[in-house]
C-alpha cells in the first residue's frame, strides 16, 4: 500500500506539527517555550493534577516535566503541592502570574487558529471542529 500525502493521518499529522511550529515562532521573542506554554494549558485545564499524570497528557517523561515544571515554579507560574493521599506525589498548581503568560498563549493561539482558518467559512470551521472532536472521542474510546 502506498501512502500519499493525502491521507487522513499524514494531514492531521502534518497539520499539528505546522501548528507547532508557527506557535514555536511566534513566542520566539517571548520568555516562554513551547514546551512551558503546553504544560501551562494542560495545567490551566487540569489545575491540581498530579505531576505524574500531566507529563502523560504532555507525552513526555517524568524527569523532563520535573525540570520543566522546576523551571516554571523558579518563576513563580506553578506551584507544587504535596498530594494529601500520596505523600511521594505532588499536585501541580497554577499561581496568580501565571495568568498574564496564559492570556498572552490565548492571544498567539487565537491569532494562529484565525491564520490557519483563514478562507473557511464559519459553517466550515464548525463543520471541522465537530468532525475532530468525533475522531477524539473514536480513538479515545479505545
Amino acid at each position: 500500500m502506498r501512502f500519499s500525502e493525502d491521507t487522513f493521518g499524514f494531514l492531521l499529522s502534518d497539520t499539528a506539527r505546522l501548528l507547532r511550529r508557527a506557535f514555536e515562532q511566534s513566542v520566539q521573542n517571548t520568555p516562554i517555550t513551547l514546551a512551558q506554554a503546553r504544560a501551562l494549558v494542560y495545567l490551566a485545564r487540569n489545575e491540581g493534577i498530579r505531576q505524574v499524570d500531566l507529563a502523560d497528557l504532555l507525552e513526555i517523561q517524568p524527569m523532563t516535566l520535573a525540570r520543566l515544571i522546576d523551571q516554571l515554579a523558579a518563576e513563580n507560574l506553578v506551584e507544587r503541592r504535596q498530594d494529601p493521599t500520596d505523600r511521594r506525589a505532588y499536585r501541580l498548581y497554577l499561581t496568580e502570574k501565571a495568568g498574564a503568560h496564559l492570556d498572552a498563549i490565548a492571544e498567539v493561539a487565537e491569532g494562529l487558529r484565525n491564520r490557519a482558518l483563514d478562507g473557511i467559512s464559519d459553517e466550515d470551521r464548525e463543520q471541522v471542529m465537530a468532525v475532530l472532536r468525533r475522531v477524539r472521542q473514536n480513538l479515545a474510546a479505545r
